[in-house]
């Protein structure tokens, strides 16, 4: 080990050993926006082996308050959430491999990343709660670890799920506050973030050192704001015939997801729509046919965007789109095929 990790290595609970183990962790991170910006530099400067990252979206002016690893040419060029993610990681840390993977995290997809990747730990950065469970039964199949993280205002909250040893975030869903609110609803201070990461990174360094017996085992909830912290304990919560970790799981999300081919993102006038079947865009020559039509066509390596009045229709190279400007689905399955097919 370098200099670089010295101060972590005097860290009597990590050391040299625990260094060693972190350098030889993958960690999977699910999402790039605040949350996960923020665990995937904590850990690539703590010095894991490797990060992969997987996010959906491109970089917005609206993420720059609080999503620390974006600058405003990212915003300015709709550089791909991932692909912004690696590139300032790579400068912070060039020991560290870092994968990133512009694509929705789907049932079919979370498998198919941990059977091939076979990652030691999994974050949660999501905004959704559907997305929350797929990851939930991939985690206690695999029976990997996970650290679920969720922020709005100046509210916070975060868990350490740990298969065959702690209930589940199926079992947890009636002490987690679902609510209506979101980012784009209510609002969120970068404070709430930085809070939530902490408790996240905590939880994700004992786990890469493998210090079991450190880990928190409470479910962790603040509103700084309000001046307000709780720590819960919720093992008995745990349900004998929960779906997934129960007796008999059946991880009931894994197959759910699937069949799921359009979204209303969370919170934001946007649908997002996955074709039926395996498609690749040339975008350059999607750009083109674009601009053929008249239409205002803005483009990059890794998607092309068409403004359409308004709305505004953005396409990834394996066919993914998002429709901003409409939360009818309907609607945007009419653009998607008109100009898609």
């Amino acid at each position: 080990m370098n200099e670089r990790y010295s101060r972590q290595e005097l860290f009597a609970p990590i050391g040299e050993e625990g260094q060693q183990k972190i350098a030889k962790k993958h960690v999977l991170v699910i999402g790039a926006g605040a949350l996960g910006t923020g665990n995937a530099e904590a850990l690539v400067r703590a010095g894991v082996g490797k990060i992969t990252i997987v996010d959906r979206d491109y970089v917005e002016w609206s993420n720059l308050q609080r999503q620390q690893l974006y600058s405003e040419a990212d915003a300015k060029e709709h550089i791909p959430k991932a692909i912004a993610a690696k590139r300032r990681l790579e400068e912070v840390n060039s020991d560290v491999v870092i994968d990133a993977i512009v694509g929705d995290v789907t049932a079919q997809e979370l498998e198919e990343l941990i059977s091939e990747r076979k990652p030691d730990l999994l974050i949660d950065a999501t905004d959704n709660f559907d997305t929350r469970m797929i990851i939930n039964d991939a985690a206690y199949k695999y029976h990997i670890p996970w650290i679920y993280g969720a922020c709005v205002g100046s509210y916070g909250i975060s868990y350490a799920f740990i298969p065959g040893k702690s209930p589940c975030f199926h079992c947890l869903l009636e002490t987690v506050p679902a609510g209506g609110l979101t980012c784009d609803t209510a609002g969120i201070i970068s404070p709430a973030v930085q809070m939530v990461v902490a408790y996240q990174v905590a939880e994700a360094l004992k786990i890469l050192v493998e210090d079991w017996s450190s880990l928190r085992n409470k479910l962790v909830s603040f509103d700084l704001w309000k001046n307000q912290h709780a720590a819960i304990r919720v093992d008995q919560v745990k349900k004998e015939d929960c779906p997934t970790c129960g007796a008999h799981p059946s991880y009931p999300y894994l197959s759910y997801d699937q069949q799921t081919k359009t979204a209303v993102l969370c919170g934001r006038n946007s649908v997002q729509i996955r074709p039926a079947g395996q498609r690749h865009y040339d975008l350059q020559e999607l750009a083109e046919l674009f601009a053929k039509q008249g239409l205002r066509v803005d483009a990059n390596p890794y998607l092309v965007s068409v403004s359409l009045g308004e709305q505004r229709l953005v396409v990834f190279q394996d066919g993914r789109a998002l429709i901003h400007g409409t939360k009818d689905i309907q609607e945007a399955k009419t653009i998607y095929y008109r100009y898609l097919g």
